[in-house]
């Protein structure tokens, strides 16, 4: 109910616009006719067009009370709007008798009505992409929540025991069908420091972010997983060595392009380093080890760059 009551809040100008229309359409019909005697009046149309009244209503309340504002929001209900006037207008008729030269009202019951098919058309049509990109993000973390008791409870991800069992089962179907299976190991460059200074809420509120962050530059079929401390572990089935290294790359780079601000107003910037391996034939420890190794050579290497800058520096 919260929710529903801070997004009409937040749609309020709409909700002013579309009352300020329907003020408009019967102050128009009123000045121009007169009110139909009761003898006049059809029952059945009022019952029929004043449903449908009461209807387009009802879904332009629906999509304001369930959706942020937006491109989409904005092109569902202008269409349900224009549905809106020409039945109000086609219901006024029922109940207002006006002039048989007014032009005006057969073009608000007919001239809305397409062009409020081809809006809602057009809203319906990115809504549905909509869906289909948060379907793909949902995909992503289905494989996480199918077992609770590996759930972390800080990034959301499933853990180092949910990752082995799979990579367990992805070595051994990759190994029937030929495919190699990959494993990339990321690790948050200085993230002691970030607890040191800033707290662990802090840090831990970087590790959700970033797995976010992750998450959302995978396929589909990648798991990701939160191994140890500020280590995330992905797993990539049927992905070739050279592929993985330049998924690798692909993460590294957009980690290092995120900006984390925090409860102190600053921004922070952080590498991270990667590992990754590829077998067809092996064992998920095996594997995992191979990964580890190549995580440990590239922070050695990340190590000896820094303090190769830092002596250049001093030197000049």
């Amino acid at each position: 109910m919260n929710n529903a009551k801070q997004l009409l809040a937040l749609h309020k100008y709409k909700i002013l616009a579309i009352l300020l229309i329907a003020n408009a359409l019967v102050l128009l019909n009123l000045a121009a006719g007169d009110i139909k005697f009761q003898q006049e009046v059809d029952w059945l149309d009022i019952f029929g067009e004043g449903g449908a009244v009461m209807l387009s209503t009802c879904w332009i309340a629906l999509v304001l009370c369930s959706r942020p504002a937006g491109p989409v929001t904005n092109l569902l209900v202008s269409g349900l709007s224009c549905f809106f006037i020409a039945s109000f207008q086609d219901f006024l008729d029922e109940i207002i008798r006006l002039p048989e030269g007014v032009q005006w009202a057969s073009w608000l019951e007919a001239m809305p009505m397409p062009a409020g098919m081809v809006l809602l058309t057009i809203g319906l049509y990115h809504w549905h992409k909509e869906q289909i990109s948060l379907n793909q993000q949902l995909q992503k973390r289905e494989r996480i929540f199918r077992d609770h008791r590996h759930y972390d409870p800080v990034t959301c991800l499933s853990s180092a025991a949910y990752l082995k069992q799979q990579l367990a089962r992805e070595l051994k179907s990759g190994s029937e069908n030929l495919q190699p299976t990959s494993l990339i190991l990321l690790d948050i460059d200085g993230f002691h420091q970030i607890n040191n200074k800033y707290g662990h809420h802090e840090g831990d509120r970087l590790l959700l972010e970033l797995s976010e962050l992750l998450t959302l530059n995978l396929r589909r079929c990648d798991l990701i997983c939160r191994f140890a401390g500020d280590r995330f572990a992905i797993l990539l089935p049927q992905t070739s060595e050279s592929l993985s290294h330049l998924i690798a790359d692909q993460l590294r780079r957009s980690c290092e392009h995120f900006a984390f601000k925090t409860l102190t107003g600053e921004t922070l910037y952080h590498t991270v380093s990667s590992g990754a391996a590829t077998a067809l034939e092996t064992t998920s420890e095996v594997l995992l080890e191979s990964a580890n190794k190549a995580l440990l050579q590239a922070k050695e290497q990340a190590a000896t760059r820094q303090n190769n800058d830092k002596q250049q520096v001093q030197a000049a």
